[in-house]
């Protein structure tokens, strides 16, 4: 970076300071962008850098065909969704009909906060009870409700249940609950939510559901026990309760399926969605089968100034039209597995390295210091990512200790990109004593 730049990023660091107070930056030295385009980002210095962390931009950075139809729209009109229009409810046909579940009505919001925050009042309002279970790392948003079912980015000590929260272990193989394995494992989760249920209708709360993301993404992206979560649905049900997936990070072909519950083996209630949706604009959703969303109308009026607006509608129209004729899907699946099997490379020359997992362009791997006593390796992590960034490769955290290296770029990541990755990782490996 030179000189001028960098007095220029620090006056900016200053300036946010002062106006926006401690918000949170990535990385040692944070990044002042100034341009985006397909998989990559520039900085102010010119610097060229391979996105392999936003998931947001699904289709690219400033995907031509979906800016084309923003601009187009919203020299038409953009108003509330309390008049007809045909593009938001082309879009909610469009969007329905990707869901294997049979799910046929869709409440649109303009964040994934909002939507997991309505799918709360609605399990809440149609088992007139309030206890929510949620794993004990999750992060669903930002608003009052959701707030309480988001324990990540809280200090241990603030990590705290509620009268109509309880926190469970998220379920996970590489460090499972109480060293298990098999159906002693998946029988030792459905203890822990059979207990937090118990709990709920002795203390009088009552139980009215379990909100998860279906790929339990900020916990680390674990390797779920197999038939888990659909076994934690059948058990949800049969006490009265109903399940919320969250698929806001799961969903949108990310697992090389549509949806992230499908690749999970197990059907939700309500499947909440966000970010990826409009590439960026705001618009979210959640979707049901009508019946629940019925029985919630008739006690509640749900409206949302600008969800369901033409603008975000035109977006999220886009976004499937890329989906479509790029076939995302299939390229999700076949470079996400071509990455894998470089890092399960990696994994035999690097001490570093273990547990690679994940689907689609969602990937993770460990970080440890010893592979035997799975020992997280939380500084050199951080040295990792901030090495990668001075190479030009973007990557994140994830998991309870930080170790787990998030790597999930835009969909149109191709092979090539792919091997970009994969050099500079390896690179940045070998530096680390």
């Amino acid at each position: 970076m030179n000189s001028s730049v960098h007095q220029i990023n620090n006056s900016l660091l200053m300036r946010r300071k002062r106006v926006m107070g401690q918000s949170p930056l990535f990385y040692q030295q944070p990044l002042h962008l100034v341009k985006g385009e397909g998989v990559y980002l520039y900085d102010a210095d010119g610097k060229t850098y391979l996105d392999c962390y936003n998931n947001i931009p699904v289709v690219g950075h400033c995907n031509p065909h979906v800016v084309q139809a923003i601009y187009e729209q919203a020299q038409i009109l953009n108003v509330h969704s309390r008049y007809l229009s045909d593009n938001i409810v082309s879009y909610g046909e469009r969007l329905l009909a990707t869901f294997k579940a049979g799910f046929d009505q869709i409440i649109f919001t303009c964040s994934g906060s909002e939507a997991n925050d309505q799918a709360l009042r609605i399990v809440r309002q149609v088992t007139e009870a309030q206890g929510i279970i949620c794993s004990n790392y999750a992060y669903h948003g930002n608003t009052a409700a959701v707030d309480c079912v988001s324990p990540l980015f809280k200090a241990a000590q603030d990590r705290q249940n509620y009268d109509d929260v309880q926190m469970i272990p998220f379920p996970e193989t590489y460090r499972p609950l109480n060293g298990l394995s098999g159906e002693a494992l998946i029988n030792a989760y459905l203890e822990q939510v059979q207990v937090q249920i118990d709990a709920f209708k002795k203390s009088g709360v009552g139980f009215a559901g379990i909100i998860f993301c279906s790929l339990f993404a900020n916990e680390g992206l674990p390797d779920v026990p197999a038939t888990l979560l659909q076994k934690v649905t059948d058990l949800v049900h049969a006490e009265g309760g109903l399940v919320i997936a969250d698929e806001v990070q799961a969903g949108f072909g990310r697992t090389g399926l549509m949806w992230g519950h499908e690749y999970m083996g197990f059907v939700p209630d309500i499947a909440t969605m966000g970010k990826p949706m409009g590439n960026g604009y705001p618009i979210a959703a959640l979707v049901a089968h009508a019946e629940l969303f019925e029985r919630f109308r008739q006690k509640n009026f749900y409206f949302n100034t600008f969800a369901g607006a033409q603008v975000a509608a035109a977006a999220a129209n886009a976004v499937l039209d890329v989906f479509e004729e790029q076939q995302l899907l299939k390229n999700a699946s076949e470079v996400g597995d071509y990455i894998r099997t470089g890092l399960r490379h990696y994994a035999n020359k690097y001490n570093l390295i273990d547990d690679v997992r994940g689907v689609g362009l969602w990937i993770g791997f460990e970080m440890v210091s010893d592979k035997h006593l799975k020992t997280p390796a939380i500084l050199e992590t951080k040295q990792l990512v901030n090495n990668l960034k001075e190479q030009g490769i973007l990557v994140s955290t994830m998991g309870p200790y930080d170790n787990v290296l998030k790597i999930r770029p835009p969909l149109i990541f191709n092979q090539s990109n792919a091997d970009e990755l994969l050099e500079k990782l390896s690179y940045c490996l070998s530096q680390i004593k």
